[in-house]
Formats: structure tokens, sequence, C-alpha cells
């Protein structure tokens, strides 16, 4: 369950940014920039800060895909 909200919340904070730099300003790429290197990062080190507050709401692992 956690997996599919991580990929839930990337995937539209990614959206979000774009949409945000097309409409707004191009500096909202930065938060898709942010999103990208910190999955790659847990790509490496098997950390996610957002696991981490997930699993501190009580939500369940699940299982993985």
């Amino acid at each position: 369950m956690r997996e599919r909200i991580i990929r839930g919340v990337a995937g539209t904070l990614v959206l979000v940014s774009v949409s945000l730099a097309y409409f707004i300003d191009t500096a909202w790429l930065i938060l898709a920039g942010f999103v990208a290197l910190n999955l790659l990062q847990s790509a490496f080190t098997r950390f996610c800060p957002l696991e981490s507050i997930l699993e501190k709401a009580g939500v369940e692992k699940g299982e993985t895909c």
C-alpha cells in the first residue's frame, strides 16, 4: 500500500510542477528535479522519507509489485 501511495505522490508532484512551470514560472521545475533526485537516491539507498512518514502514520506496508 505504501509503495502505491509513494508512486502516486511522486507522480502528482511532478505533474503539478510541470503545470506550474508552464502556466506560472519555469522555476517550478526545481520541484520536479527534487522529486527525481529523491527517487534516484531511494533507489540506491533504499531510504525514502515519505515511506518513514507513512509508517509513522500507520499506513500498512502491503505487498510489493
